[in-house]
């Protein structure tokens, strides 16, 4: 019987018997690349928290309230949400209900990342939290598993970080600000909600929902109070939820795809 000691082995064969595997090394980059994407969606979102801070105090909040809000709550259409309505003079019933309602999206988000991020103790306390569209997406885009967790919690805490940094700074500025529409920081909410909606319009459905909304909170605006056209204009994508699938040739159903078969 022949044995072979590794030692004997030349320096060529040893370095390609310790050199990672393709798969290996194709999940490192990964790694690094949900990493660095997860960095630079962190940055570019967090500067919209000038915006959400200005608007924040110019609408009657003060610094700590404000921070409070990114801190905690840290959902930006949710806050934009909120601030929109106090601004508005709706009351604070209104604005919670207009916030949570946005919020719910999130929710959905932590289920289709649950079999891959952790579900408990402390890990699972900050995945609650980091889970917004940004830490989602870059997490759902990644890949592989180990790519897929590090996008989430690089994107997650970059855009944690310069969220509230930024939310800091707004908020500073808008103390100084006397008056908001002068400014143009009474459309910032609206502004804020047109960026979030304009990347869905992917289908002939999700448009007609969209429309149908707008046209919902329209005539909605002068007959209730502020906060309430919003709550109504959501309701239209609820009905539309619960309404029957339409059904094809074949016996399958339309889920969220327009005519040509796009999925939304």
């Amino acid at each position: 019987m022949n044995t072979h000691d590794p030692s004997d082995r030349s320096p060529a064969a040893r370095s390609a018997h310790e050199a990672p595997s393709p798969d290996a090394a194709s999940v490192s980059l990964a790694v690094s690349a949900a990493r660095r994407k997860g960095l630079s969606v962190g940055v570019a979102t967090g500067l919209y928290g000038i915006s959400f801070g200005a608007l924040a105090t110019a609408s009657g909040l003060d610094v700590w309230q404000a921070m409070v809000l990114s801190a905690i709550m840290f959902t930006g259409g949710s806050q934009f949400a909120f601030v929109g309505v106090i601004g508005g003079g709706g009351s604070a019933l209104g604005a919670a209900l207009a916030a949570v309602l946005l919020g719910i999206r999130n929710t959905l988000y932590g289920l289709v990342l649950a079999p891959t991020l952790p579900r408990g103790g402390a890990k699972g306390a900050a995945r609650s939290l980091l889970t917004i569209d940004e830490s989602a997406a870059v997490a759902a885009t990644a890949g592989p598993p180990a790519a897929k967790r590090a996008g989430f919690w690089a994107a997650g805490i970059a855009v944690y970080v310069f969220w509230n940094l930024f939310s800091l700074v707004g908020a500073l500025i808008g103390q100084s600000v006397g008056d908001p529409g002068a400014w143009g920081l009474d459309a910032a909410a609206a502004a804020a909600f047109l960026g979030l909606l304009w990347p869905r319009l992917v289908s002939k459905d999700v448009v007609a929902v969209a429309v149908a909304a707008a046209f919902i909170a329209l005539i909605a605006t002068p007959v209730l109070p502020a906060g309430l056209p919003v709550l109504a204009a959501a309701l239209v994508a609820v009905v539309v939820g619960l309404l029957p699938r339409r059904p094809v040739a074949g016996g399958n159903r339309v889920d969220a795809t327009d005519e040509d078969g796009e999925q939304a």
